[in-house]
């Protein structure tokens, strides 16, 4: 059976890194979750969701992420859940892993100083933290395995 692979990430720089990711999961699966409509369509990532943005000052932004998001787990079922961020990203691997989904971070390479403040919180749920930063891995507690960009 192939292995089911969600990548979530917010637009932007996040859904950039992504999506020079995504060629290592080739051959699997695949579901995009991303918040900014007409970004799958550029990537050509497809099947594609888009899922509401959040921050965490926006509490009934953060609920509508979380529904939106839980809907498109149930419906999908990952094995695994990828975010290179932000906050819909560490949703989804919260709610991945509460499914038995395994779930991998990827920190932004722009976080060159310190972990992201979702990437602080994605350490939590995610099974795999990585930063893009040798010294912020070591400085975070996180593992380092190169850059994307």
């Amino acid at each position: 059976m192939t292995k089911r692979i969600l990548l979530v990430a917010s637009g932007g720089g996040h859904w950039q890194q992504l999506m020079q990711l995504r060629s290592a999961f080739d051959g699997y699966e695949r579901f995009f979750l991303t918040t900014l409509p007409g970004l799958p369509e550029q990537f050509d990532a497809s099947p594609a969701a888009i899922v509401p943005e959040c921050n965490r000052n926006e509490k009934l932004g953060i609920l509508r992420a979380v529904l939106s998001i839980g809907r498109h787990i149930a419906r999908f079922r990952p094995d695994v859940v990828v975010s290179t961020g932000a906050l819909p990203g560490v949703i989804a691997l919260s709610l991945g892993r509460a499914t038995g989904a395994r779930t991998i971070w990827v920190d932004s390479i722009a976080n060159a100083e310190e972990m992201s403040m979702s990437g602080k919180l994605a350490r939590r749920v995610a099974h795999l933290w990585l930063s893009q930063w040798e010294h912020v891995a070591e400085a975070a507690g996180a593992e380092y395995a190169g850059a994307i960009l």
